[in-house]
């Protein structure tokens, strides 16, 4: 696989070039240090995935990916960062990127590109269908499927769901949908116990993988 790298961090960079242009079946094609590197390398090099930071100075990663991601064969986006702000992951997931990892062991950034080469997405290290499983210890085989999950919900509910996956906070989710904070803490708390889901990032991780 063709692999772009863009991180304002150039011992990250550096690292993850030296790792990866170790392994037999991965090349990098371009190393930027900012998003408008990344989008001039996506455009210029031809590679199966971008590497990204999210914070860079200029045009940072978020804006760099809906930029790639718009192109009419877009590569695969993977965000590497240390920021695991449930804000991010869930603007991230928003914009079709296909994995959120956060720069705890550079080694284990192959493995994980592979897997996204192989049509999985990963998040925060673990494959996303194991990371939001629905319901503890149930196996990836035997989760319901999640169209039919959704309908478990009423129609406010999913309208709150939406709006999560769309990375609004619970005021800005209230002042949407004209109802006060509360009745949106409310329909989440609902929402997380029909899912039997954790927290809101799963949930906006269950939403986006249902239009998959």
């Amino acid at each position: 696989m063709r692999v772009v790298i863009a991180d304002d961090d150039a011992v990250v960079v550096e690292s993850l070039r030296i790792v990866l242009d170790a392994q037999p079946d991965i090349e990098v094609v371009g190393c930027g240090t900012d998003g408008a590197d990344a989008v001039r390398l996506a455009a210029d090099s031809a590679p199966d995935i971008v590497l990204l930071d999210i914070q860079m100075p200029g045009m940072d990663g978020l804006s760099a990916a809906e930029r790639i991601l718009a192109s009419p064969e877009p590569p695969r986006v993977v965000f590497l960062t240390t920021f695991s702000d449930d804000e991010y992951i869930v603007r991230a997931l928003a914009l079709g990127a296909a994995g959120y990892l956060i720069k705890q062991d550079v080694a284990g950034v192959a493995p994980a590109l592979r897997a996204v080469m192989a049509g999985r997405s990963v998040l925060e290290g673990e494959v996303l269908e194991r990371a939001v499983a629905l319901g503890a210890g149930v196996p990836v085989a035997e989760k319901p499927d999640l169209t039919t999950v959704f309908s478990q919900l009423t129609d406010r509910e999913r309208e709150v769901v939406a709006l999560i996956a769309e990375g609004l906070d619970n005021r800005e989710i209230a002042a949407a949908v004209y109802m006060g904070d509360g009745t949106v803490r409310n329909h989440i708390s609902s929402i997380l116990a029909k899912l039997h889901l954790k927290n809101r990032t799963q949930i906006a991780v269950a939403y986006w993988r249902a239009l998959r």
